[in-house]
């Protein structure tokens, strides 16, 4: 089982791999050993699910080295060295108006709204690739109990912010735009920013874990309440203190 290299015009070769490996994460795996040892006149890496693209300059670069390199990563790409990554947190609404879809998702994958929200926050999921639209990432790999195809229709409009799942990844929608995926749920964090440096918050090889926006504001209050509850025991203890003399 090895991939395959295809010369993309004069200044790109694609690496594939079979879905096996793809799975495994060789496209990241060999996009890490390429930036950890870099070849001279290699000036951009690209990774997709199953790909990785490798652009240089034709005038620059010894092509026969390079495709020998990458022959070996085809072949036999370090998947115990995949890249190091940032860990990010995203806060989602799940369901109702920002999640039309998990009660659907939900009764198609015979779970509860509830197991889905639990499974798809449990699952450290890691930027595969970005594409489809600026900043657009497509995060794997989910739990095979959360996998369904695309919906059988495309929406027209998705939400800036949407977070959907489909085909065994999550994808979160950085701006409106059609798109097929279930929504299950939306976040408020900006996922493009031209003016920023980069413009796409998260990047390949990027660890992301996903958190209940509703849980976390519910543990917030149940906190304050314990504090307001032990605010209001302390000055009834103060109090007592004064009444007494204390």
């Amino acid at each position: 089982m090895s991939g395959r290299i295809d010369l993309m015009g004069e200044a790109a070769l694609l690496v594939r791999w079979p879905a096996e490996l793809a799975a495994a994460g060789a496209p990241l795996a060999a996009m890490a050993a390429l930036q950890r040892e870099p070849l001279p006149g290699v000036i951009d890496l690209v990774p997709a699910i199953d790909s990785l693209l490798v652009c240089f300059d034709p005038l620059a670069v010894d092509r026969d080295h390079l495709t020998a390199r990458l022959q070996m990563l085809a072949a036999h790409p370090p998947l115990t060295a995949l890249p190091a990554g940032r860990d990010v947190t995203i806060p989602v609404r799940y369901g109702g108006v920002d999640g039309p879809d998990l009660d659907e998702v939900a009764t198609q994958l015979r779970l509860t709204p509830h197991e889905v929200i639990t499974l798809h926050t449990a699952t450290e999921q890691r930027v595969l690739m970005i594409g489809f639209a600026p900043g657009y990432p497509y995060l794997g790999w989910l739990p095979p109990e959360l996998h369904l195809p695309r919906r059988a229709t495309p929406r027209v409009a998705v939400p800036a912010g949407s977070v959907a799942i489909a085909a065994g990844m999550t994808g979160i929608y950085p701006t409106t735009l059609p798109g097929g995926w279930h929504l299950i749920g939306r976040t408020d964090v900006t996922l493009f920013d031209p003016a920023a440096d980069p413009p796409a918050l998260l990047q390949p090889g990027d660890r992301v874990r996903f958190v209940n926006a509703e849980a976390q504001r519910g543990q917030r209050r149940r906190g304050g309440k314990r504090k307001n509850a032990k605010g209001a025991e302390d000055a009834k203890r103060f109090e007592r203190k004064d009444a007494e003399g204390g």
